[in-house]
């Protein structure tokens, strides 16, 4: 076994360190109007181009960096320390987009999105249809033409820069879940509410409406009935990358925190030598650090090609115990810092509002318990307590 950085992965760190660096000049901003000017849009763009960090999931032959699971986890955990939501300043295509998408797609959406001229928006959750996908509602009917969509979709994220969607609707009349690729432009699409949310984030979540939405039949991202798949697929990326950043965001709030407790003086002693003060920054140092060796040890898993259901079931793991972790270790930066943690000037207060939402999207804590209880029913505790077999790899 081997838990040191490689020389690939150190340097991988070091640029993802120093692009966080250059991003937190932002972070005021967004913080003081809850979204990037246009102007400063830009500036980021240019800034994250010239890292080369842009599209890590995306083959470096489609012009993505190419990086494997562990080495986007090293990077993402450094983005992780950006307050306001800039780690999604560093894009990334959907995974169904890379799994699924025709030639034909591949030109139209995936290949503009890796050079950042377009982007895509995910548009799946609504108002009925939040952790259980197969209540969606959305309908696509079948035309002449291709299809015809109707319906409403919460939280889309990124909408507001989107200029396409990554849509889940329901072909009827067989009912099949399936994945569209919808242009923002197309008559019948609406954005009905730009909702604010608990943190200031540097893009937003709107909500759309879709009224009989005409779209061809080279719509279909995949084949019809192929949906849940790809909702997976996709889910099962940004569930890691979830786990990943919420490590950067407590890294952040307990190094501010130690910093504090430093250099404060009450009572004519350094409050880190007040017991209960000392208390928490302690757990929140094991908090930190048992999390990082376990979603690293998951992404090293998911690059040696262990078994998908297995590995699902160790994402929920990792989603629930690393953003848990992060709200604890935040709440308790808070609380070091006293009144100054309550000022949303400081960065710990941003961090404890950002992370709270860890828990609900990408699959709520709670569902994500039912994925680790039903592998346990089914396949026991060895592939969720111990390491892989080589031999079933």
């Amino acid at each position: 076994m081997e838990f040191a950085y490689s020389a690939r992965l150190a340097e991988l760190k070091q640029r993802g360190r120093d692009l966080a660096k250059k991003l937190t000049a932002f972070e005021d901003e967004c913080e003081e109007d809850g979204r990037l000017s246009p102007t400063s849009r830009r500036q980021v763009k240019e800034i994250v181009l010239e890292s080369g960090l842009s599209s890590m999931n995306a083959p470096i032959e489609a012009g993505g960096a190419g990086l494997s699971c562990l080495e986007q986890v090293v990077v993402e955990e450094e983005l992780g320390a950006l307050t306001n939501g800039l780690w999604a300043a560093v894009w990334r295509p959907t995974a169904a987009l890379l799994i699924a998408a025709t030639p034909e797609q591949r030109e139209r959406y995936l290949l503009p999105e890796i050079r950042g001229t377009r982007f895509g928006g995910r548009a799946v959750t609504e108002p009925g249809a939040g952790s259980d996908p197969k209540a969606i509602a959305t309908t696509a009917v079948r035309t002449p033409n291709g299809y015809r969509i109707s319906g409403e979709k919460w939280f889309v994220t990124l909408g507001d820069i989107a200029d396409y969607f990554v849509l889940a609707a329901v072909v009827e009349p067989e009912h099949a879940p399936t994945m569209f690729l919808v242009d923002k432009h197309l008559p019948g699409v609406e954005c009905i509410e730009m909702p604010k949310y608990t943190h200031q984030f540097a893009y937003a979540h709107p909500h759309f409406r879709f009224t009989d939405v005409e779209v061809g039949h080279d719509a279909v991202l995949g084949a019809v009935g192929d949906g849940l798949r790809l909702s997976q697929a996709t889910f099962f990326e940004e569930r890691i990358l979830v786990a990943v950043h919420a490590l950067g965001a407590a890294e952040r709030a307990l190094a501010s925190a130690l910093d504090w407790a430093r250099d404060r003086v009450q009572g004519g002693e350094r409050i880190i030598r007040h017991q209960q003060i000392g208390a928490m920054l302690a757990d929140s140092a094991i908090d930190l650090a048992v999390n990082r060796t376990f979603v690293h040890q998951l992404a090293w898993d998911v690059d040696r090609g262990s078994d998908l259901k297995t590995l699902n079931a160790k994402v929920a793991m990792a989603k629930i115990s690393a953003t848990e972790a992060a709200g604890r270790v935040a709440d308790r930066a808070v609380q070091i810092f006293g009144g100054r943690g309550y000022l949303r000037s400081n960065p710990v207060e941003r961090i404890y509002r950002d992370v709270r939402v860890d828990r609900i999207w990408m699959g709520t804590s709670e569902v994500q318990r039912l994925v680790v209880v039903n592998e346990l029913d089914k396949r026991g505790l060895d592939g969720l307590v111990h390491f892989s077999d080589p031999a079933t790899v």
